[in-house]
């Protein structure tokens, strides 16, 4: 076993106050009008990652925004990191003004060797719990890189796999990702820092968070289905980025279920999932 596996298992246990500041805020950010949340209000899925922010003291944060590595995640040495993708199943809305609970549990730690270096993955369970019991079992899966090699290509998506029964578009700016990043108290420098993200990380231009995109396609997938959301699974496939417009798009599969899709301005798909929904 490896260092960095031993820190399977681990666990923390953290509280939060549901508040509606923080849910008003996010309602304004995805431009609708915030007053009409209110407490008791039913908190939108995948908004429970605003709430448990990473409190961190300044003199422990690390040169790329992030909290220092080793204490509830294992110490990786691999420079960059990023959102990969995830799994969601929904039991519950949570309820704005009510307090709650989220234990997280490290899954698993593996090593691998990818085209562009070493990579570390990092998978995290968490169960957000409120006074009526469980509301979200919420999976993350975190992957570490290697450096920016001088000339890498940044990964590009790809193409759909499906023709579309629906489509919107979005346009994140510099702005909206700076107010997501401050709703979420994320620090990473890769969303609002363009001297950091273009000249260390190696990206374009700022990247647009994972989370974000991840709640964008479900959000347009229940607007076009009308449905409501039990399981919802995404992974990343390449970045996006901040002034390029996001394509959001999706199709019923013959489950009954949804896919959905972002794709980036070449119609490259950047992220992908697949939503269940309640009978």
């Amino acid at each position: 076993m490896s260092a960095l596996e031993e820190w399977v298992g681990r666990e923390q246990v953290e509280e939060d106050l549901i508040n509606l500041a923080t849910a008003r805020g996010m309602a304004a950010l995805l431009d609708r009008e915030p007053g009409a949340i209110a407490e008791g209000s039913p908190l939108p899925e995948c908004w429970h990652w605003l709430y448990f922010k990473p409190l961190v003291r300044q003199s422990q944060i690390g040169e790329d925004g992030h909290p220092l590595r080793g204490g509830f995640l294992p110490p990786v040495t691999l420079p960059r990191r990023m959102w990969a993708g995830g799994r969601l199943r929904f039991h519950r809305p949570l309820v704005v003004g009510e307090r709650a609970t989220k234990r997280s549990r490290i899954l698993s730690v593996t090593e691998k060797e990818g085209r562009s270096g070493k990579l570390v993955f990092v998978t995290v369970g968490h169960l957000v719990e409120g006074p009526a019991g469980p509301a979200v079992e919420d999976e993350q899966d975190i992957v570490y890189r290697d450096a920016t090699r001088t000339g890498e290509p940044v990964a590009q998506g790809e193409p759909a796999q499906a023709e579309a029964l629906w489509s919107e578009t979005v346009l994140p700016n510099e702005v909206a990702l700076f107010r997501y990043s401050a709703l979420m108290f994320n620090g990473h420098r890769i969303h609002y820092d363009h001297a950091y993200v273009t000249q260390v990380e190696g990206y374009p231009g700022l990247v647009v968070h994972g989370p974000l995109t991840a709640t964008l396609m479900l959000e347009a997938a229940t607007r076009h289905e009308k449905r409501v959301a039990l399981l919802y699974r995404y992974r990343g496939l390449a970045p996006l980025f901040s002034g390029e417009l996001i394509t959001l798009a999706g199709r019923t599969n013959g489950d009954g279920g949804t896919e959905v899709w972002a794709a980036g301005p070449a119609g490259r798909v950047a992220m992908r999932g697949t939503v269940e929904w309640t009978r």
